[in-house]
């Protein structure tokens, strides 16, 4: 990456370092960026909304003024971002990416993610295309439509923070935000060509509501590389004491990452998370990304962590937190919900205490396996999509080499299962398929370990040289 090109091509570290300098102004950022949205959303549609452009620039404005007065800067000052639809941001609708809240009107306050953001200095300028309150790793819904790859404008983004993955990989912003509880940071990244980290629970205050103790679904930073994400992370990340599960107490060292040489570092190696069906082509990607990781000397060792009882113990969780997310809303009498959602509800509410109880405990013990396999190694690294990007038509992709399924959630099981061993996981760039598609890897470090799983992510990226590159059928063709 270089300071050659367009500042919308710049790295968030690079953006937020010349703007504390005084090199580059805030609102040249700004306008770089808006630009760049202006250019290309048309063909993308990774916001669903955006603040109008004189209020952003003002936010721009009012971030360099911050600087000549030499007040203490956050990790993100001056670096525009849009927050996930499915957070509040006051002064901007939360549409959850439903019909039944399509006119929602603006917020009247921050989401504790917001409010994250807004300390660390980021400018929110609008809000990421997501898919029916997060539902699936493709981003589609009644309120924006298809949030489309800017790799191929005629296949998928990814889901459910599509529109983060999207306006990253397109130039649109630095930064973004994302939220995970089966692979919903990790398939858009990986689909995108950028970086997306599920954090270790408790490391990003949660907002959801309910039961503040549930360690599934995190929100997490995505970004162009890891380093790019360290930063991000160390801007959303914290304790809060809203929050029962939030430990970070010094976020700001995340920012700065060791640098890890690649021949100090030993990975374990699964091709196919336990046995799930893999398409030949991203087979093919992830063997090569191998090879070239032994060539700059890391370890690779074979190995298949137990991940018995995964599928089940996710479908319970994620169940149940669809039944204790749907009861108030239809209780309120909204309408309009996807017929997937309403099922996922359902299901939920017919659970038993003892399906519940069968869950968490075998949640658990997944746990407890994953950490004694990387007591071993440093990270274990798995492919992050079985498939690449499916074309832009597909609810969900129905067949993966042979296999069928019947339900959308049976092909993210490559995340879904990770999401059960409790552990962080990186999605970061393994390379592209014949037909030009990216494909990535997961990487999963030890529990509370994310920011040296980072720098093992940046050491893994140093090697591999995949993620300075940018898409040419959206916009202006360019090299970060």
């Amino acid at each position: 990456m270089s300071t050659d090109g367009p500042l919308y091509t710049w790295t968030a570290r690079e953006l937020a370092s010349a703007v504390a300098a005084r090199d580059v102004s805030a609102a040249e950022v700004m306008r770089a960026h808006l630009d760049r949205i202006e250019e290309v959303e048309a063909q993308v549609a990774a916001f669903v909304s955006l603040l109008p452009e004189p209020v952003a620039m003002a936010m721009a404005d009012e971030a360099d003024a911050a600087v000549a007065r030499g007040d203490e800067l956050g990790a993100l000052h001056g670096l525009p971002t849009g927050v996930k639809d499915l957070m509040d941001v006051a002064g901007l609708p939360t549409s959850q990416g439903s019909a039944a809240y399509a006119d929602a009107p603006p917020a009247p306050r921050d989401s504790v993610l917001a409010e994250h953001l807004r300390r660390a200095g980021a400018l929110i300028i609008g809000k990421t295309n997501t898919p029916e309150i997060g539902l699936g790793t493709l981003t589609f819904n009644p309120v924006r439509g298809v949030c489309r790859n800017p790799w191929d404008l005629r296949r998928h983004a990814g889901g459910s923070s599509g529109g983060a993955g999207a306006a990253l990989a397109a130039g649109m912003l630095p930064i973004a935000d994302g939220s995970d509880s089966g692979g919903s940071i990790r398939y858009p990244a990986s689909f995108c060509n950028v970086v997306g980290l599920r954090p270790t629970p408790g490391m990003v205050p949660s907002g959801r509501v309910g039961n503040g103790w549930d360690p599934h679904g995190v929100a997490g930073p995505m970004a162009r590389d890891s380093r790019d994400a360290a930063l991000m992370l160390a801007g959303i990340a914290g304790h809060d004491p809203r929050w029962p599960l939030s430990w970070v107490d010094e976020p700001g060292a995340l920012a700065a990452l060791e640098d890890l040489p690649l021949s100090g570092l030993r990975f374990g190696w699964s091709p196919d998370v336990g046995g799930l069906p893999i398409d030949p082509a991203v087979r093919a990607v992830l063997a090569d990304a191998r090879r070239r990781l032994e060539a700059a000397g890391a370890t690779v060792l074979d190995i298949e962590p137990d991940l018995d009882g995964a599928d089940e113990a996710w479908r319970i969780v994620e169940m149940f937190g669809f039944a204790a997310d749907g009861r108030p809303r239809l209780a309120e009498g909204r309408t309009g919900f996807r017929a997937d959602y309403l099922r996922n509800v359902e299901e939920g509410l017919a659970l038993s205490a003892a399906d519940v109880m069968d869950g968490f405990a075998a949640r658990t013990e997944i746990f407890r396996r994953t950490a004694a396999v990387l007591r071993q190694v440093d990270a274990i690294i798995y492919p992050a999509t079985p498939v690449a990007a499916p074309p832009a038509e597909v609810e969900w992709v129905a067949e993966i080499d042979g296999a069928r399924f019947d339900r959308y959630f049976l092909w993210q099981r490559a995340a879904c299962r990770l999401t059960v061993t409790g552990h962080p996981v990186l999605a970061t760039p393994a390379g592209f398929t014949g037909g030009g598609l990216p494909v990535g890897m997961q990487i999963v470090g030890p529990s509370r370990g994310d920011r040296r799983l980072l720098a093992i992510g940046a050491a893994v990226e140093d090697a591999l040289g995949l993620v300075g590159r940018m898409p040419t059928v959206v916009g202006r063709a360019a090299e970060w």
